[in-house]
């Protein structure tokens, strides 16, 4: 008899330890966990921000749908900053100390997503895969709640820079920025990387979020004689400059965008105005592999949910929330933050839907480094190279 008691007083005792483990995480309660995203829904970033989110939840309710992970039911919270530092701040300390979130998904921006590092990173909120591909996202030491999807803005830079070099001779690098930590990511690559590629770095010009026009600015990069320019400006801006080149008959340069301007939106303009525009990014272009069975299944249930085609971002929301699902399935009924933790660290599963290979442990929470260089043919990104940013 006094073995029975005692026996069951151990039970009683050890899932007191669990819901007390559980009542002590943020975001998370025996029905519920809350993720967020602070996103640009209404700036110069909308044509990423909304299909980005639209995928994530997209996901998210598909879970919901089959009953929750592990009963649990997810909550997606979304704010608007609309580009605006100062908005991006006043939405994390929503998220997090209003809405309670567990973890931050695919929050969009270089400054605004380290401006909610100081938010997040005190309480240990997780940020997974930022909106963003800058370098500063990479986890540093220490750092575990941090996970990105991608290579970075640095890399893919490098790595576009060299295959041009590679592939046409081109010689002298030039670059168009914001100068932001985005921009400025992008610039120093262009700048820091030439002469080791067998490069000269020659000219530059820096432009404000809402540039219009930048016929001054392609005319002087033309006459300082630049072969191949990196952009590092909003989606609109990038295919006006590309477009304002081809009008003042610029046609023997090549431009090189990164992912912030990997859109099939860029790729479609009518009349072939990006037409022979180059982009290095971390993944492969839905449009181009939309016969493929798990991207057709992915654009025919968002066509469905949206009423509107499925974009590249669109695609990337939801790869990002299905690597939650997978990490959420992977912690079993006890979810914590260290169950979460080494959950992520070891998901490793080829991602059909971007069609890259994701891996995070311990030692690396990237999930991605190669760098894909595609270009605008007939209104449709084309694969024509996969990079990989050793030596870079």
């Amino acid at each position: 008899m006094k073995a029975t008691i005692k026996t069951l007083a151990a039970g009683a005792l050890a899932l007191g330890l669990a819901q007390g483990a559980l009542a002590e995480t943020q975001g998370v309660s025996d029905k519920e966990v809350v993720i967020g995203s602070v996103n640009d829904l209404s700036g110069i970033f909308a044509a990423i921000g909304v299909p980005a989110m639209n995928g994530a939840s997209l996901r998210f309710e598909q879970a919901n749908a089959a009953g929750g992970v592990h009963g649990r039911m997810i909550k997606f919270v979304v704010e608007d900053h609309g580009y605006q530092l100062p908005k991006a701040t006043q939405a994390y300390n929503k998220l997090v100390n209003r809405d309670k979130v567990f973890a931050m998904i695919m929050s969009l921006g270089t400054p605004h997503n380290l401006a909610g590092f100081k938010i997040m990173d005190p309480k240990g909120i997780f940020n997974i895969n930022p909106l963003t591909a800058a370098r500063e996202m990479l986890p540093e030491e220490g750092a575990e709640n941090k996970f990105v999807a991608f290579s970075s803005y640095y890399d893919q830079t490098v790595a576009g820079l060299r295959f041009l070099n590679k592939e046409f001779g081109v010689k002298k690098v030039c670059t168009m920025y914001l100068p932001t930590d985005f921009g400025m990511e992008i610039s120093s690559a262009s700048k820091e990387k030439a002469a080791e590629l067998g490069m000269e770095f020659v000219s530059e010009t820096t432009h404000k979020p809402d540039e219009q026009d930048f016929v001054g600015a392609v005319q002087k990069l033309r006459a300082d004689g630049c072969e191949v320019v990196t952009m590092a400006l909003g989606v609109r801006a990038g295919i006006t400059v590309v477009g304002t080149a081809k009008q003042l008959g610029w046609t023997d340069v090549k431009f090189l965008a990164t992912s912030a301007g990997f859109l099939e939106a860029v790729a479609a303009v009518p009349g072939g105005v990006t037409d022979g525009l180059y982009a290095a990014a971390g993944w492969v272009d839905l449009q181009a592999r939309k016969e493929d069975p798990v991207p057709a299944k992915f654009m025919a249930d968002y066509t469905a949910k949206y009423g509107q085609p499925a974009t590249g971002f669109a695609m990337l929301g939801y790869a990002t929330a299905d690597t939650v699902v997978r990490a959420l399935e992977a912690t079993g009924a006890d979810l914590t933050r260290e169950s979460f933790l080494a959950a992520m660290e070891s998901l490793d599963f080829m991602d059909e839907l971007t069609d890259m290979h994701m891996r995070y442990t311990p030692e690396s929470h990237q999930g991605a480094n190669e760098v894909t260089i595609s270009v605008v043919k007939d209104g449709v990104w084309n694969l024509i190279a996969r990079e990989t940013p050793s030596g870079s």
